[in-house]
């Protein structure tokens, strides 16, 4: 099914989301910037930009990273910002398996054995601890800082998504 040529306003709507993104390139730190695949125009046009002061200055050269966004193909950078975000659906898949998995430990010890089947490179000792003061606090009513603790220890043992030895974030230990 052809569309056939972009009225006008759909132009200039996907030139206003390319100069958008070219300013969430801007905001970046020189470090994540390095990461981001770019061409050389693009990549100098956006560390000029994050030199200027001036307001004027500065929106003429977002406008220039916006012209200069037309010719590159946006799709891998959004998901490279969106990862880094926090937005990507691997990730918050991954947040959820990890907040479900914490669940399971806190409810049962025979998750822990499952999870360093899984994971062997998991600290059994310390999720183990975690989970019982983690249950010890629920019955007492306290704050959950052990359910807490519970879920940094899940995220340094699981890798995210997109890094090697992760496991699928459809499954549940």
């Amino acid at each position: 099914m052809d569309e056939g040529p972009l009225s006008k306003t759909r132009r200039k709507r996907q030139v206003e989301e390319l100069q958008a993104l070219g300013e969430r390139l801007v905001g970046l730190s020189g470090e994540r910037l390095a990461q981001v695949s770019l061409p050389e125009d693009l990549r100098e046009a956006v560390q000029e930009a994050r030199r200027i002061r001036s307001h004027g200055a500065l929106r003429r050269q977002l406008q220039y990273i916006g012209r200069l966004m037309r010719g590159v193909d946006p799709g891998p950078i959004l998901a490279r910002l969106d990862a880094w975000e926090g937005k990507s659906r691997e990730h918050i898949a991954w947040l959820h398996r990890l907040e479900r998995l914490r669940e399971r430990l806190v409810a049962d010890d025979e998750a822990i054995a499952e999870l360093v089947r899984e994971c062997p490179g998991a600290d059994l000792q310390r999720l183990r601890s975690l989970a019982r003061a983690a249950r010890k606090e629920a019955a007492q009513g306290k704050a959950p800082r052990s359910f807490r603790a519970l879920f940094d220890a899940l995220r340094k043992s699981i890798p995210p998504p997109g890094q090697p030895g992760t496991a699928p974030a459809d499954e549940d230990l």
